[in-house]
């Protein structure tokens, strides 16, 4: 599998652009958001790949943040969600705007995205909410961040204690996070995860 493409980017457009590697071209799919900071051709251009291999095709797709490659596999998950609709999500909408969507079960800014219709919506936000917590919570536990990783666990103890959910709890300290930041004392941000749950 390929899982990394570094080469010269030889063509670009919204839809694919194709980078040689040492004299072989690759035909890569990319998202909106990709396509706009490529460097121009000719330049070196450096991109995470996802391989999907079928009977009849093999595809490359192709990321600049791990992030981006991320959301997609989770996307691709999903039933009725194949590469060319992920694409097009990560097209219409950051990821920091899609977790925010998923969250808020905002199915409606969703399905302004081409090609998501209101049910494709809505199976979205409900499958996708515990797959970009998990997400989220995987990018968050850096080594960097060990005291507000320290003052996530405490308050999650705290939540699970009280009697929510595992899975809820976590969602609801995700959500108060991403809106506070890494700098939320550990009694706020147990109140603000309460007035979510």
């Amino acid at each position: 599998m390929i899982a990394h493409l570094k080469g010269q980017l030889t063509y670009k457009s919204p839809e694919h652009t194709i980078i040689d590697v040492n004299g072989v071209g690759y035909k890569v799919f990319t998202p909106l958001s990709t396509y706009y900071a490529l460097p121009a051709l000719g330049q070196p251009v450096s991109l995470k790949i996802h391989t999907r291999v079928r009977e009849d095709e093999l595809k490359l797709f192709g990321f600049l943040t791990e992030e981006e490659q991320a959301i997609f596999q989770k996307l691709i998950t999903i039933n009725k969600v194949g590469p060319k609709l992920a694409l097009g999500i990560l097209s219409g909408m950051s990821p920091e705007d899609l977790f925010a969507t998923v969250m808020n079960n905002d199915s409606a800014k969703l399905s302004t995205i081409p090609g998501v219709g209101k049910k494709t919506a809505e199976r979205l936000t409900l499958e996708l909410k515990d797959k970009l917590a998990d997400l989220a919570l995987d990018m968050e536990h850096t080594p960097s961040s060990t005291s507000t990783e320290g003052f996530f666990n405490d308050a999650l103890s705290a939540l699970v204690n009280l009697g929510y959910k595992k899975p809820e709890a976590e969602k609801a300290l995700k959500m108060v996070t991403s809106k506070q930041g890494n700098d939320v004392e550990l009694e706020d941000l147990i109140k603000e995860s309460l007035n979510i749950l």
